[in-house]
């Protein structure tokens, strides 16, 4: 007796793991139909081996292909590898022929994942990264990307066809101009830059250099930005801290969320950094969160850094370096304290990331009440806000 579509779905959804979805496929035509939707619609691509016959599946059966939503591929070297990384791709150069199989395997199948909405590409080894060849017969749209691949004119060329893409990450990012031959031509340099009409949708985005924030958020609706500076020398850091914020006053939506990583944190450049956002209404009007500052130590300078605080009216989380305080706070009462010192000033404040040599402590706010908060996952803070 067949079932209802719902029945199948519902059935399904309880199985306990995917080899017994995988059996379910083989039970039915019925069964065949939501266990294959179940099976493809996120996959996570670790093994090499695996990988590659996962992808000649895809790119010989397209109608498997088109089930695929979200596709995360993760590659590392060997030498990397923890004991809680077993299940991640290797690649092994004492089996070259299979490292040349790869990445010819996974543009195949791409080819097919016509619905594909989501991909992560995660690169950690010394493969050859120049890999955005791949999307060249491309034709998926996608709302997330996280990408660890170099930027070449593939890569830019790519970008400029994702019309729905409102999630970027972004490890690498040169001016190809520098690049280009004056001599070339108008098309063929129009593949070597975005297109002022690309990405119309990017609201999210975070980049490992600041030069891709400069480039990418003007005319576009950012309103959550993590990067880090590209300078660590003081002049260079601030032509680069006031050249950024130029570009920040051309999106197209006030920021809710603004990270800016920083080689080495000082109390007086965070002060600059401050300074310059609370100086347009880019940064003033909406934010959020905002990190990551230093908490200056002296009681005089720390009032001057709260008095630049309360000009942000919505500000809600804010991420702090305590790295050169002696002693640094380190027990509850300390992290209460600073927490409510902060509040005494900023009340719409409701969380607060310490940060002592890379360690974080979270201090939320609950029924009034500052409490040590140790099940919150701090790397995603930023763009939750």
């Amino acid at each position: 007796m067949d079932l209802s579509l719902e029945a199948y779905r519902d059935i399904v959804k309880n199985v306990g793991n995917r080899a017994d979805i995988a059996t379910l496929c083989r039970v039915s035509k019925g069964f065949q139909y939501a266990a294959q939707r179940a099976l493809y619609n996120t996959l996570y691509m670790r093994h090499t081996h695996t990988t590659v016959l996962l992808c000649r599946t895809l790119a010989e059966q397209p109608r498997l292909a088109e089930l695929v939503d979200a596709l995360t591929i993760s590659l590392t070297d060997e030498d990397d590898l923890s004991d809680d990384d077993s299940d991640v791709a290797v690649f092994d150069d004492d089996n070259p022929p299979l490292l040349q199989e790869f990445w010819p395997a996974v543009a195949s199948a791409l080819k097919n994942t016509i619905c594909l909405r989501y991909l992560n590409i995660h690169i950690n080894n010394r493969a050859e990264a120049y890999l955005a060849w791949m999307f060249r017969d491309c034709n998926f749209r996608l709302r997330s990307f996280h990408c660890d691949l170099e930027w070449d004119r593939d890569l830019v060329s790519f970008l400029n066809t994702q019309v729905d893409l409102d999630d970027l990450y972004l490890i690498d990012y040169k001016d190809l101009d520098e690049d280009t031959p004056t001599t070339v031509s108008m098309a063929s340099h129009s593949h070597s830059q975005l297109l002022s009409t690309s990405l119309p949708n990017l609201s999210t985005l975070e980049c490992t250099f600041s030069e891709a924030a400069m480039a990418l958020v003007p005319g576009r609706p950012i309103t959550h930005l993590k990067s880090c500076f590209s300078r660590s020398d003081p002049d260079g850091k601030r032509a680069e801290i006031s050249l950024l914020f130029s570009k920040l006053r051309r999106s197209k939506r006030h920021l809710k969320s603004l990270d800016i990583a920083d080689s080495s944190y000082t109390e007086e450049f965070s002060i600059e950094l401050l300074r310059h956002v609370v100086s347009i209404n880019a940064t003033t009007t909406d934010l959020r969160y905002l990190g990551t500052l230093v908490l200056p130590i002296d009681g005089r300078e720390r009032l001057q850094f709260y008095g630049l605080l309360m000009r942000l009216p919505r500000i809600q989380s804010i991420e702090v370096e305590v790295s050169d305080w002696k002693p640094p706070p380190s027990s509850v009462p300390a992290f209460r304290a600073l927490a409510m010192e902060l509040r005494l000033y900023c009340p719409t404040v409701t969380r607060i990331v310490f940060v002592h040599d890379f360690d974080r402590t979270v201090v939320s706010v609950m029924n009034g009440i500052c409490v040590i908060d140790s099940d919150i996952s701090t790397d995603m803070l930023w763009s939750e806000a």
